[in-house]
């Protein structure tokens, strides 16, 4: 694994252009590919690859005095919408006659990868500018995220030269292959956009009085309950970002979601009772496009390590979780 790592480190370099050097400026560069995503009124549409399965969206992202409002609409298979403002984040899946509502979660959307704080980023990924060139008719200069180790993926940013917003993402396997990516067809930085774009079209039949149903996602603080489990292994770069009492998905029962982050790449462990439950769990170790799923059971528990990082990070820290006794 280790010899795997390497040479896909130096082919991600190679790949670049023979002027490919370390930016003394790369944390800049980050930094403003957070920024543009949050400050920046944009809009256009977007294709999602992982596999075989690709999926395309049109987003509508506008600032307006203080105000951040999103739209995101997917255009391809069952229809499904999620409007956001501010931290409040509504999800329509109108096939069920159902909003979810919720605060902004610790879930990244395309082109708001990077999160607002990058000041450790670079002791876990060497930032490097690779060539120049064009996503969706518009001028972009490349930038290059290669993993210091074996416990997280390199990223190919692609970032538009005038605003800084990012306009194509890839992420790499240790092998280089792209396990998903991210890119503008067609984009506009910049107003004008009226409000009316924001709202979504199954907004009025979701309103009290229809058959829609409406769940309220609230997550409680988990500090008592997070504190009858222990995590013995650390992952280096990768600290606990958040702690809450939710589902681990909607109808299901509460349980702990612990979310472990190195600033890019997102870990989530969810912690649940198997008491009352009918069917034995699957074990077995899942790979879904980038997303790698680790299981098992302790003390009547189900642990579930989720996230878009190699499975033997997945591994290491599930296998270090304990219940206190």
């Amino acid at each position: 694994m280790i010899f795997r790592f390497f040479c896909f480190a130096a082919a991600l370099l190679a790949a670049g252009a023979s002027n490919a050097a370390p930016v003394p400026d790369g944390l800049a560069w980050l930094n403003r590919i957070s920024a543009a995503a949050r400050k920046l009124t944009y809009s256009g549409t977007f294709v999602y690859q992982s596999g075989s399965h690709s999926e395309t969206s049109r987003i509508t992202h506008l600032v307006d005095g203080g105000s951040e409002l999103e739209r995101l609409e997917v255009l391809e298979g069952s229809p499904r919408e999620v409007v956001r403002n501010n931290d409040e984040v509504k999800c329509y899946l109108p096939d069920s006659h159902l909003v979810i509502v919720e605060q902004f979660s610790q879930q990244k959307r395309f082109p708001a990868l990077l999160p607002n704080g990058l000041a450790e980023l670079t002791e876990y990924y060497v930032v490097r500018k690779g060539n120049s060139g064009r996503v969706a008719g518009l001028d972009s200069q490349s930038v290059m995220l290669v993993p210091r180790d074996q416990y997280r993926y390199g990223h190919l940013f692609w970032v538009h030269s005038d605003s800084g917003l990012l306009l194509k993402a890839s992420m790499l396997n240790e092998r280089g292959d792209v396990l998903e990516s991210f890119a503008f067809t067609q984009l506009q930085v910049g107003g004008p956009v009226e409000r009316s774009a924001l709202t979504s079209r199954f907004d009025a039949a979701s309103r009290p009085g229809s058959d829609w149903r409406v769940d309220y996602i609230k997550p409680q603080d988990s500090r008592v309950e997070e504190s009858a489990w222990q995590f013995r292994n650390v992952v280096p770069g990768f600290r606990r970002i958040a702690g809450m009492k939710r589902p681990a998905r909607p109808g299901a029962a509460e349980s702990v979601h612990v979310v472990f982050s190195d600033g890019l790449a997102a870990i989530s462990v969810f912690i649940e009772p198997l008491t009352g439950r009918r069917d034995a769990p699957e074990l077995s170790a899942l790979t879904m496009g980038a997303i790698n799923v680790f299981k098992r059971v302790v003390d009547d528990h189900l642990l579930v390590v989720m996230g878009e990082v190699p499975m033997l990070t997945l591994k290491l820290i599930g296998e270090g979780i304990e219940s206190r006794k």
